[in-house]
């Protein structure tokens, strides 16, 4: 995790909510004073509303209110996802363990007893800012590195594990479902050569373009493989992974036989259009493809990558930049 840059009052916004007017002022004047950003509400549902609007880093609500009290609004921000990870501090009167428990139950991080002092009131404040802070950079660097356990270093796509997993899902839809299910296995032909005569750099330069243009292609077909026209291009329907060296594997859900073979030809036809330039020459980039469906009588998601990777040895025999199809049993 990165390093935290140092705490600055002004970096953060807090909310204060207290039915009584004086007790806000003297709120708002503390945190003013101190550096940070304020905003207020009256009430319970005022609180709700600018919760909504001002997106403040920390509450301070008071426990004791007509109408709705503390504890409601508490519960209220505590279910909604976008609102329960704000820390709350209560502020009350009361020094009842029944109501201190109520408010830590209902997931208030803190409360302060009134009437309070500055220093304790700023002290809890900073401790809790400072804890969802350094707790929001955790799950940040915590998604970081599942992207990067996740991903392929040189082509940004799924690596093999998880295209792997992705295909086992999918497997198991389709099975529990009765759903079509399709993959398509696409190699770079004579990829060695293009390694050893322009060098590994302009090979990695290959791997990239095909990925792009695959991906494109994906994007610019439904799921029933039928080139869209009318309609804006759609997100991307497939999943797109690097199995190592110059393979790949396209997860093609709700496609059958015949949309993914026609998925297929549009990018093995969009590769040998695009070439790689090298200097002054254009090289030309072809790519063999492999075409599988999802069988009742499949066991495995093995399976069915071993009947795309017989078509795509199929496709090589037959000659290189071309689709095979292999049928099912």
């Amino acid at each position: 995790m990165k390093h935290l840059k140092p705490f600055q009052p002004e970096d953060f916004l807090i909310l204060a909510v207290d039915d009584l007017r004086k007790n806000l002022q003297l709120l708002i004047e503390i945190l003013d004073k101190f550096g940070y950003g304020t905003t207020f509400a009256l009430t319970g549902t005022q609180a709700l509303e600018r919760v909504k609007i001002a997106k403040p880093d920390l509450i301070l609500l008071d426990l004791m209110m007509p109408e709705m009290n503390g504890l409601e609004v508490c519960k209220i921000l505590k279910s909604d996802e976008i609102t329960q990870d704000i820390p709350i501090i209560f502020l009350t009167a009361s020094n009842e363990d029944n109501h201190l428990l109520q408010a830590f139950e209902s997931g208030a991080v803190d409360y302060v007893i009134k009437p309070f002092k500055s220093p304790e009131l700023l002290a809890r404040v900073k401790i809790h800012l400072e804890l969802k802070r350094t707790k929001d950079e955790l799950k940040k660097a915590y998604e970081e590195m599942k992207i990067i356990a996740s991903t392929d270093e040189l082509t940004g796509i799924a690596n093999r594990r998880t295209i792997f997993n992705i295909g086992q899902q999918e497997f198991e839809r389709s099975q529990r479902y009765n759903a079509h299910f399709s993959l398509l296995m696409i190699d770079i032909d004579y990829f060695k050569i293009i390694n050893d005569t322009y060098g590994h750099d302009i090979g990695d330069e290959a791997l990239k373009m095909v990925v792009n243009t695959t991906l494109q292609c994906l994007r610019k077909v439904d799921h029933l493989g039928r080139l869209e026209t009318q309609q804006e291009p759609s997100e991307k329907l497939g999943h797109l992974g690097r199995l190592g060296g110059e393979e790949f594997v396209v997860i093609l859900p709700e496609t059958p036989l015949e949309g993914a073979t026609l998925a297929a030809k549009r990018v093995c036809h969009a590769v040998s259009q695009q070439g790689l330039q090298i200097q002054d020459k254009t090289v030309k980039i072809t790519v063999s493809i492999g075409v599988s469906t999802f069988s009742h009588n499949d066991i495995r998601i093995d399976d069915v990558l071993k009947r795309a990777d017989l078509a795509l040895y199929e496709a090589k025999e037959k000659g290189r930049n071309q689709v095979a199809i292999m049928h099912n049993q």
